[in-house]
């Protein structure tokens, strides 16, 4: 992927891709702030949130542990993956001593983050995604670019001719008279993927919530396919961020507010499916959790980026963003876009690349993000410190410019005289540079700077010069 603002330059020139995001978001955000206005605790539930959030991550090593023991002492097994690498290689040993070539998937980040579908498609294992936004991007041999509605690049014409062109291949077709009514699309969906949650034996998850407690994974969603995955396979593996913990179930009660309110503009998600370790005869009789740091730890360091994994995922921010809503998710290179994927993506994979060293900077700093988050997480500010943090690692050789240009410039402030003279020399200058009360181009490399934009002229008399002159007249 190219730095952001090239492909953002790509993606502006699209204008179906603009037209489908402007009309998606924009639906999504009046829907969420008309049920966010009926509560009048919603400012008291956001900080109740955050507060939860920001305890659990100021004593994430106690939960952690007490997490893992919650949920052996319920018949499930906990796996430690430090990377993607790690957490692939546990997946994958999991799915092969099941004898099993194929699993079904509830939407997950966690797994996308890592390419957890690539890793099994290398050892000869399909996985057959089952929310429908997220089949569509499979089909598409697409990426998710929306951390809610991942196929919102998508409408439906184009839809309905990745159901009729790929179905086929992967499973159940396509009817042949299929059009573009979101009924008969969601139809086709349900019977494509039918054959396939009657026949897997194992199913990959990750979780929006894990509670310490109790060690109860729960996971909130709109159409029922979770529920399918989750309870039908003889095996569930879940993969999930060591962030996605809250240390009781009575924390819940502020989430299963705040998240659909926020995410699909829905007073209670249609829904929430929690398990908790295995009961005999009742749902998956094999169940493991693989806990992903993956650059988690390193973000929990930063006393500032840390509130980054506050996140629940809920793309608010994305849908009230004007950057995102003008040039869609893919231009961020990752698979948390927006404004969040903008501060959390730096943080979980470093700045080392070009991508991600621009993504701070994919942003006007509006604000909006920060006042619909639901945990509020001050995106803005984070920002700020991460563009802070890539100009100090840019830090070299080749800024020896701008190193020596602060030095002239501290030398010049740092007395009375040198400023006096060098306000005199602006003067000077002002007579050869102005041009019809601005400055035309200056020499390189300042150029760069006056080809883009218009500076103003220097005064034609300094304030120095001025209360020098008028002390003089007046004495």
């Amino acid at each position: 992927m190219p730095a952001f603002p090239t492909a953002a330059e790509d993606a502006l020139a699209d204008s179906q891709l603009r037209h489908n995001l402007a009309g998606a978001t924009g639906t999504i955000r009046a829907k969420r702030a008309e049920v966010v206005g009926e509560l009048d605790d919603w400012d008291g539930l956001r900080a109740a949130g955050a507060a939860i959030k920001a305890h659990t991550l100021s004593h994430l090593d106690t939960y952690l542990e007490r997490f893992e023991t919650a949920v052996t002492e319920a018949g499930g097994t906990v796996h430690w993956a430090r990377d993607a690498a790690e957490a692939n290689r546990i997946v994958t040993d999991l799915v092969r001593a099941t004898g099993e070539r194929e699993v079904v998937k509830v939407k997950s980040m966690a797994t996308q983050e890592i390419e957890l579908n690539e890793a099994l498609a290398a050892a000869g294992i399909d996985a057959w995604e089952t929310d429908l936004a997220e089949l569509i991007v499979q089909l598409g041999h697409d990426a998710p670019s929306h951390i809610l509605v991942p196929a919102i690049h998508r409408n439906r014409a184009e839809i309905r001719e990745i159901f009729r062109r790929e179905m086929g291949a992967a499973g159940a077709p396509a009817p042949e008279d299929l059009t573009d009514d979101p009924v008969r699309l969601a139809e086709a969906a349900r019977q494509h993927l039918r054959e396939k949650f009657l026949r897997a034996k194992v199913a990959v998850s990750g979780a929006n919530f894990a509670v310490a407690d109790s060690g109860t994974l729960v996971v909130l969603e709109s159409e029922g396919n979770g529920r399918m995955c989750l309870t039908l396979p003889e095996t569930l593996i879940s993969v999930v961020g060591i962030e996605k913990l809250v240390p009781t179930w009575q924390d819940m009660e502020v989430f299963l507010q705040s998240l659909p309110r926020s995410s699909t503009g829905e007073r209670m998600n249609p829904y929430t499916s929690t398990w908790t370790g295995v009961a005999a005869g009742d749902g998956p009789q094999e169940f493991h959790v693989v806990l992903l740091d993956n650059g988690r730890t390193d973000a929990l360091a930063d006393e500032v980026g840390r509130q980054a994994l506050r996140c629940i995922r809920c793309s608010a921010c994305l849908n009230v963003c004007p950057v995102y809503e003008r040039t869609g998710g893919h231009a961020y290179g990752s698979v948390y876009p927006g404004p969040i994927g903008a501060v959390l993506t730096p943080q979980l994979r470093g700045t080392a690349s070009e991508i991600d060293k621009s993504l701070p900077y994919a942003s006007s700093l509006c604000g909006a993000c920060y006042d619909v988050c639901p945990v509020a997480i001050d995106i803005p500010s984070l920002l700020v410190h991460l563009r802070t943090r890539v100009v100090d690692e840019q830090r070299g050789p080749r800024s020896w410019p701008v190193a020596a240009a602060l030095a002239a410039a501290s030398w010049v402030l740092g007395d009375a005289r040198r400023l006096a003279a060098a306000q005199r020399v602006a003067s000077w200058g002002r007579r050869l540079l102005w041009r019809r009360g601005r400055i035309g181009r200056l020499p390189a490399p300042l150029s760069r700077w006056t080809d883009a934009r218009d500076a103003p002229a220097p005064a034609a008399e300094s304030f120095r010069s001025w209360w020098t002159r008028t002390r003089e007249e007046k004495s």
